[in-house]
């Protein structure tokens, strides 16, 4: 078992866990008004606040956690898919090409390998916690009834734009890693077989995730809001009405055409800060936390090893 990878990935994914839960009514209300698409006379949110406000004036605070179990889920599966698989094929590149360490092209490659294997993983549960978000305050549905209400195919909206932002976590990570190489550059290179590997102290973590996951949100933002779009919960009409017409499957072209007609070029960008502020915040306290538990969670996954070993062996003897 490659226990290294499995050891990075259950701290990304236990990181991962805490910082959702964290910073959730924030990326309810990012969400929310990202999924916002109208002339700017007839927006319903103008500003993040908005939503926030209305979730108050309605006496919903609590729905800006809606959907938060199935966040969660997604996120634990997605980053520890993420995670294990970006170690292990760390380690099978340095292993096969017999280099010590992995150039800015490899590593951008190794990440978007993958992204794109946790995007395909996590795409249904993704859209249902995007549509359980953009529902009307109160009225979200289980994530069962979400992903049942239409054809399985339609559980899978936004997996191509979802490859696509398979650049964003390559970029982050990248740009993480090599700073993170830059700043532990001088001490010991390798820890000593067995023992806990090298990691960050909390403060350089949060930086180096802040400075990395704004890099990225950048350069992919349109992308990522195209993609809040697709997946986002059809507008509440009358029931009767809802019933007897079918969902409206939404396209990249479309989609793209919508925000062009009605927001010109700057609704390519509408909701970038709350991307930016939601994104960073969520990334630097994933990164964080999986530095500072990483060494811990090392100890414990070589301490299960051994008692696994032994126990086998007393079997074996009995």
């Amino acid at each position: 078992m490659d226990l290294e990878s499995i050891s990075e990935a259950t701290s990304g994914a236990i990181g991962s866990l805490l910082s959702t839960t964290i910073l959730y009514p924030l990326d309810t209300c990012k969400t929310r008004y990202q999924a916002d698409v109208r002339a700017n006379d007839q927006a319903k949110y103008r500003n993040l606040s908005d939503v926030f406000w209305e979730a108050i004036s309605t006496r919903q605070v609590l729905s800006l956690y809606q959907g938060l179990e199935t966040k969660n889920l997604q996120s634990f599966i997605s980053q520890f898919v993420y995670f294990y698989g970006y170690s292990y094929f760390k380690r099978l590149y340095l292993e096969t090409s017999g280099s010590k360490s992995i150039g800015t092209t490899a590593n951008l490659i190794l990440a978007a390998a993958a992204g794109a294997c946790t995007a395909i993983a996590t795409q249904p549960l993704d859209t249902a916690s995007s549509r359980m978000q953009t529902s009307a305050f109160g009225k979200s549905k289980g994530l069962w009834k979400t992903l049942t209400e239409g054809t399985w195919s339609d559980a899978f909206d936004g997996l191509g734009i979802s490859l696509l932002l398979t650049a964003n976590p390559a970029i982050q990570y990248t740009v993480f890693d090599q700073l993170k190489q830059r700043l532990l550059k001088g001490k010991q290179d390798k820890s000593a077989k067995g023992s806990s590997p090298e990691a960050l102290s909390a403060f350089s973590a949060f930086v180096l995730g802040a400075v990395s996951k704004s890099v990225a949100t950048v350069l992919t933002y349109p992308a990522i809001r195209c993609k809040v779009m697709i997946q986002a919960a059809d507008p509440d009409d009358d029931d009767k009405t809802k019933e007897a017409r079918p969902r409206i499957r939404k396209t990249i072209p479309g989609t793209l055409s919508a925000i062009w007609k009605k927001e010109g070029i700057p609704g390519f960008f509408k909701g970038l800060h709350a991307q930016i502020l939601k994104t960073v915040l969520s990334s630097a306290l994933l990164l964080m936390i999986k530095e500072k538990i990483s060494a811990t969670t090392w100890v414990l996954i070589l301490a299960i090893r051994r008692y696994l070993f032994l126990t086998r062996g007393r079997v074996k003897n009995a």
